[in-house]
């Protein structure tokens, strides 16, 4: 029923980076994280076993919602039976060998991506049907890629490990990886707690990237060019970005403002190209932990102050930076919110307010990707308008090729859209203020 056992080794990080590469979006979310578990506000998980009502709290970063009932499970339930039981939305208590049900795991995930035999006649029906739909409605080829997304983690997230208070998993060849759960959730308390065990091999996956960090070639050279992300703050895994900001002219050294620091990143960036002093803004506390821990290991918190707020800090400065995300589409859980903006509101309302926030003759500095454009969830007419009716006008812009796995590979549902996709830093000015002689690239 199981694959090789060697295969374990490589679900530890699997399942994180494709996250991450999945997510057009490294900054940090712009909401705080989860509620502490505590028994006021945690969701109570119950089950039969040994005769008794069991009960623990459900822990979910990504906000699942509970299991329709759960089994008990073990080493003799069959990759297909289980799958059956996740596809009906049954949680699946491991009470069997630890590494079995990392291999079980990647046993569903098989049978989640293998595509569902139909007629030929059925197919071609519904083919149609699809691009006839993806035509009528802008963006739903990436709506329907983000249900099927999420069907898929609804069913890989039925297979569950309790977890004691302490946070040890009390199976056979179990590892320890309380550290990794401290670092992502905080203290432990007195509750015993349930988590999937798809959500605990991303949450471990994230703890290796804090460990390890990611080499940042616009920092120096290596080994003091790593920045280390913490979970729930995306990895600058996507170099374009932090490349159009170690780049492009900068209007002032004096000061400037990081608009949602994530990171720090792009903080780290600006420090090291001499800005004196940097504002570095975010909501979620996790991201200014993380940026404040990257900038203090680099050396350049002392020109970095950072600040709990929404988008702007008081004043005005000669240059202001905001990488917000991408995609204007829902979030269904608190940790995407670094990789969706509803209805575009951080953009929107970065766009709107940054006039009143440059000094004469200042630059704010946008860094989009044209991801969402491709994909039809907005045109370049609405980033237009924005623009001009925020009373700015875009000085220039500077585009730069995506290059990541994604955009390469011809299997993946989006992949017109990635391997058309640009990102862009669009130096807007006031528009009281006369235009800068110099220009990076002409707008479009």
């Amino acid at each position: 029923m199981f694959v090789s056992f060697c295969m374990k080794l490589m679900a530890l990080g699997a399942f994180y980076a494709d996250q991450a590469y999945d997510h057009p979006m490294t900054l940090a979310s712009h909401g705080a994280p989860p509620a502490a578990l505590s028994p006021d506000t945690a969701q109570t998980l119950e089950w039969l076993e040994n005769g008794k009502t069991c009960h623990a709290v459900w822990h979910s970063e990504r906000a699942a919602p509970l299991p329709k009932r759960v089994v008990l499970a073990d080493d003799t339930l069959s990759a297909d039976s289980a799958y059956r039981l996740a596809c009906a939305g049954t949680g699946m208590l491991w009470r069997g060998d630890f590494q079995n049900a990392r291999l079980l795991l990647q046993a569903l995930a098989r049978r989640a991506d293998t595509p569902k035999r139909v007629s030929r006649k059925k197919a071609a029906q519904l083919s149609a049907g699809v691009a006839l739909e993806t035509a009528e409605k802008p963006g739903q080829r990436f709506h329907l890629h983000r249900q099927a997304q999420s069907q898929r983690a609804r069913t890989l997230g039925m297979l569950l490990i309790q977890l004691t208070p302490d946070r040890q998993i009390k199976l056979r060849r179990a590892p320890d990886w309380h550290e990794a759960m401290a670092q992502a959730w905080g203290p432990a308390n007195e509750l015993s707690s349930v988590a999937s065990l798809r959500e605990l091999l991303g949450l471990v996956g994230a703890h290796e990237w804090r460990l390890k960090g990611v080499e940042v070639p616009a920092l120096g050279a290596p080994p003091r060019n790593r920045i280390h992300p913490h979970y729930g703050v995306f990895s600058p895994v996507r170099g374009e970005y932090v490349n159009l900001v170690a780049q492009a002219d900068l209007p002032s050294t004096e000061l400037a403002f990081d608009i949602g620091v994530g990171s720090g990143v792009l903080s780290a960036v600006l420090a090291k190209r001499g800005v004196k002093h940097i504002v570095a803004t975010d909501q979620d506390p996790r991201a200014l932990a993380c940026a404040k821990e990257n900038l203090e290991r680099l050396g350049f918190l002392s020109q970095v102050q950072l600040q709990q707020t929404d988008l702007f800090p008081s004043g005005r400065a000669p240059l202001v930076v905001c990488n917000p995300p991408w995609l204007p589409a829902r979030a269904s859980a608190p940790i995407e919110r670094a990789i969706y903006d509803e209805n575009s509101q951080m953009l929107q309302g970065f766009l709107a307010s940054l006039a009143a926030h440059l000094s004469p003759h200042g630059q704010g500095w946008l860094i989009l990707s044209d991801l969402a454009e491709h994909l039809g969830l907005r045109s370049r007419q609405d980033l237009q308008q924005w623009i001009e009716a925020a009373g700015l006008v875009v000085l220039g812009r500077t585009d730069m090729q995506a290059v990541h796995r994604k955009a390469a590979d011809e299997t993946d549902p989006l992949h017109a859209a990635r391997a058309a996709e640009i990102t862009s830093l669009w130096r807007l000015g006031a528009a009281s203020q006369p235009l800068a002689a110099s220009r990076q690239g002409a707008p479009a």
